[in-house]
């Protein structure tokens, strides 16, 4: 087999080994996670939104369930906990606590009273799917699933003082009105310790950042000093925002900030061998999912201690912050911020230096931001997203077309001399050396690069597999609409017309290109179309949409080069004939 008529094939065949390692599960913990029946439940058969939870379903909050508590950080301590150190027992009082219920124009959220937790977050603008409208849960809390968010104060016994007493609400339902901005709830107790808190959860209008806000006042003779702490508590539970059977898979654990890593990512395999723990001044901590993403973003004027570690089937991922002192008599507060939602970069990039990365393009950030920028920016003016693939596709191939005519005009040319180069074979098709140089002849003779069809394509790999990883981590795409029947951009093409219409454009592509010699590489490139067209079926319509337009513009510029070295021929044909009269 000619090694320069394979190199086409080759890196076909890279660019498809890419996809394919990339539709997986591209981290390898992954792929070994083993769930167990019941925490494959689907959001299908969870409660109804509506509903409370069932006190007989809902998982009760024990002390060796909540033992996994952040250490106590005083104000001059920003050393790391050390891995393997006990934790104590939280304090817990009471039976299973009733909640109440926040709702605004973009979440709906329940709030736990015993402890102030936030164990449901459900967001009202995007659903389960395309054909359940029902809200998607990213926080929730049953028999099935664990993930909530946890706040309070440690003291220096370190016990979480705001677990020692119910809070006391004003009302069992806050919702957001018309006209207002920012919904306040308002959690307050009274301790025997001479504590009052008040715990005040802040929800805004268009916003998934809810910023958390303790008030702690002394009323005790002797001053007090207290650290905050934020962790998001979660099971091992699949991925409810992945799509069923063939459907893209991104990364499912922790990530973090850092000195060290502006972006580190923490599997739950790294959380069974040990825990993870460092200090940073300002940062964030947060549980990823495919399009979604939880994340405690305290203070950035501060230096914390992040950790992230398992702790009795369950992974803990969170912060605590320098200890403030309350002096008897005084009050003292602290914030946070909890983001709970979609992966929008420009509102998370508002939150936090890097919070933005946890829209993960992998290694190709560097090709996939910009691709991103350009494709938001055609999108404020068209508004469809199918559309936006179109011209982005468009401008993409405009851009590489000086590089990719010399590739058509190197296919043109050897398609032209097919025919000899078949004659070639059939004279030395015994004498592969001597092949090889009336093969070099004939190439220096006619000026045909042989390199020339395949390293243009080369070049462009990256911005195609960019692409995807934009395609892949842009929740812009979920559930968008296209025309017509093509109705989810994110999911596959219900009545694969569009990646028909793929296999029929690369079919008639590489008609269009120099026909191989070799009788294997003949069968092999027939077969290309079909084995693409049937890897296509399931891929997400948005991708496939952008190979088919892709492919449409290639057929056209191939087209044209063909067109324009015919020209030229004949030209120096009549040249010639000229000078020989």
């Amino acid at each position: 087999m000619d090694w320069r008529r394979a190199l086409p094939i080759l890196g076909l065949g890279i660019v498809s080994y890419l996809l394919v390692l990339q539709w997986s599960e591209f981290d390898t913990t992954q792929r070994s996670q083993e769930l167990t029946p019941a925490t494959e439940q689907s959001s299908q058969d969870m409660p109804p939104l509506e509903e409370a939870p069932d006190p007989e379903t809902t998982t009760e909050l024990s002390s060796e369930a909540e033992s996994a508590l952040p250490e106590f950080q005083s104000a001059d301590d920003e050393s790391a906990q050390q891995p393997g150190e006990s934790v104590p027992q939280l304090d817990a009082t009471g039976d299973t606590a009733s909640t109440i219920v926040v709702e605004t124009d973009t979440v709906r959220a329940e709030i736990q009273l015993q402890t102030g937790d936030l164990t449901e977050v459900a967001l009202l603008q995007y659903a389960v799917s395309s054909d359940n409208p029902t809200p998607m849960r990213i926080l929730e809390q049953h028999s099935g699933r664990t993930y909530i968010a946890q706040s309070g104060l440690l003291n220096q016994d370190n016990r979480d003082i705001t677990r020692q007493g119910r809070f006391v609400a004003e009302q069992d339902r806050f919702e957001l009105g018309a006209g207002e901005d920012e919904l306040r709830v308002p959690l307050t107790q009274v301790l025997d310790s001479g504590l009052e808190i008040t715990k005040t959860y802040v929800f805004k209008r268009d916003d998934y950042a809810i910023d958390v806000e303790f008030e702690v006042r002394n009323t005790a003779d002797s001053a007090q000093q207290f650290s905050q702490f934020g962790q998001l508590r979660r099971d091992r539970s699949s991925d409810p925002s992945r799509g069923a059977g063939f459907a893209m898979a991104s990364y499912l654990g922790v990530a973090t900030t850092s000195e060290d890593d502006r972006y580190d990512k923490i599997s739950f395999r790294n959380m069974d061998r040990r825990a993870h723990t460092h200090t940073h001044f300002g940062g964030w901590m947060a549980f990823l999912q495919h399009y979604f993403v939880s994340a405690w973003v305290p203070p950035q004027n501060e230096t914390h201690r992040y950790f992230a570690r398992e702790n009795n089937g369950l992974y803990y991922a969170g912060f605590t912050s320098p200890a403030r002192t309350v002096e008897a008599g005084g009050t003292q507060t602290w914030e946070t911020t909890l983001f709970v939602g979609p992966k929008l970069q420009d509102r998370l990039s508002e939150l936090a230096e890097h919070l933005q990365l946890t829209v993960d393009y992998g290694w190709l950030w560097w090709a996939a931001q910009p691709l991103f920028q350009l494709m938001t920016f055609i999108h404020d003016y068209v508004g469809n997203w199918g559309w936006t693939i179109v011209l982005l596709t468009l401008i993409i191939k405009m851009a590489f077309y000086p590089l990719s005519a010399k590739a058509y005009r190197s296919m043109a040319k050897m398609r032209k001399f097919a025919p000899k180069m078949q004659q070639l074979k059939e004279q030395y098709g015994d004498d592969r050396q001597k092949m090889a140089q009336e093969t070099m002849k004939l190439y220096k003779k006619e000026k045909i690069n042989p390199m020339g069809g395949c390293l243009p394509m080369l070049v462009q790999m990256p911005v195609f597999i960019a692409l995807y990883w934009v395609f892949m981590e842009s929740v812009e795409l979920r559930h968008s609409p296209f025309i017509f029947w093509i109705q989810d951009l994110s999911s596959r093409d219900p009545y694969f017309i569009l990646p028909l219409i793929f296999g029929a454009t690369m079919f008639l592509q590489m008609k269009l290109g120099a026909q191989p010699t070799d009788p294997m590489q003949a069968k092999v490139m027939k077969f290309l179309p079909i084995g693409f067209t049937a890897f296509f079926l399931l891929f997400p319509a948005g991708l496939v949409l952008y190979w088919v337009v892709n492919n449409s513009i290639s057929i056209a510029q191939q087209q044209f080069v063909n067109w324009r070295v015919l020209r030229e021929d004949e030209k120096a044909a009549a040249a010639a004939k000229a000078d020989g009269d």
